[in-house]
């Protein structure tokens, strides 16, 4: 993407939170990376999101932050658009990260500081300071797993700063939703930030999703996706249920390992997990492959087993 407008124009759909595939001893699977992401594009996903929260960011340094942004955006070129997660508690490596992300074609998503103390005026500076970084603009990340928690009323503070392209919408309670679908839909690009629960935030207008389950089940959610753009409630509400009890093994072994556990059952490179989080045991494993049969014999998920 070249530009604020081109970026624009282009976000929306379901977007494909790209597990980041790391071998036993830490390395990057590049190879393996590319595999993912040619998978989710020949599928028809319509963009992907990198070294975002479950792409293990914080596990990473900035210069391999770095190398992973290029290395994606070799891979994927124009083709599709690309959020790739600049966020940091360091606002020089956020600001190194999001001027390279834009300059890249992509857009880079940033959450505000996650630090102590930090006010909202403050917030408010960052992302302004931010934002004329990247010729592709910005995309606020309001992640409340990772930090901060930005409200409502301070997401309308942040939303008509120059060069704010969207929100990835992580608080999806209901008063958020409706709040933020009524007061900024058309005026920003609105993404949910969970698979889990989407199906309320596009009925109410979002624009989009983001999912990282989609490593796992990528036929079985675009799907369901695709179903609620053609108005097609009653089949994606069925389709989102035929993989509840995958989502209930993700809150109890935790993300992204339950995802990468699938996906190397399915035989997809989702790779290994890196310090301090830790690859499934085999008990667990164990529980996600009955998971995994079930929704194999099930013609509608369009899942498949390896071996």
């Amino acid at each position: 993407m070249k530009d604020i407008d081109e970026c624009r124009e282009r976000l929306t759909g379901i977007f494909n939170i790209t597990v980041t595939p790391f071998m036993e001893n830490g390395d990057f699977d590049w190879a393996g990376l590319a595999r993912t992401i040619e998978r989710v594009i020949g599928l028809g996903y319509d963009g992907i999101l990198i070294g975002g929260t479950y792409g293990e960011f914080p596990a990473m340094t900035v210069a391999e932050r770095a190398e992973l942004f290029r290395r994606v955006m070799d891979v994927v070129g124009d083709r599709v658009p690309v959020m790739l997660c600049s966020a940091g508690s360091d606002a020089r490596d956020v600001a190194e990260l999001t001027g390279l992300a834009g300059d890249l074609g992509g857009l880079p998503m940033v959450t505000p500081p996650y630090v102590s103390e930090i006010t909202d005026d403050q917030i408010v500076a960052f992302f302004a300071k931010m934002a004329p970084l990247s010729k592709t603009g910005i995309l606020i990340y309001n992640a409340p797993g990772i930090g901060i928690t930005l409200s409502p009323q301070l997401i309308e503070r942040i939303a008509p700063l120059p060069g704010m392209v969207g929100i990835k919408q992580g608080d999806l309670s209901p008063a958020a939703i409706d709040r933020i679908a009524g007061r900024l839909g058309g005026s920003i690009k609105l993404f949910c930030a969970s698979d889990l629960a989407f199906l309320g935030p596009m009925m109410v207008g979002f624009d989009g999703i983001s999912s990282t389950n989609s490593s796992a089940f990528p036929e079985l959610i675009l799907a369901s996706f695709r179903a609620v753009q053609a108005g097609d409630a009653a089949t994606a509400r069925d389709l989102h249920r035929l993989w509840y009890p995958f989502r209930e093994l993700a809150r109890a072994f935790g993300q992204p390992q339950t995802t990468k556990a699938a996906m190397a059952l399915r035989g997809f490179d989702g790779g290994h997990m890196r310090a301090p989080l830790a690859d499934l045991g085999p008990a667990e494993m164990a529980k996600v492959r009955d998971v995994l049969v079930a929704l194999a014999a099930d013609p509608r998920t369009g899942v498949t087993l390896s071996g």
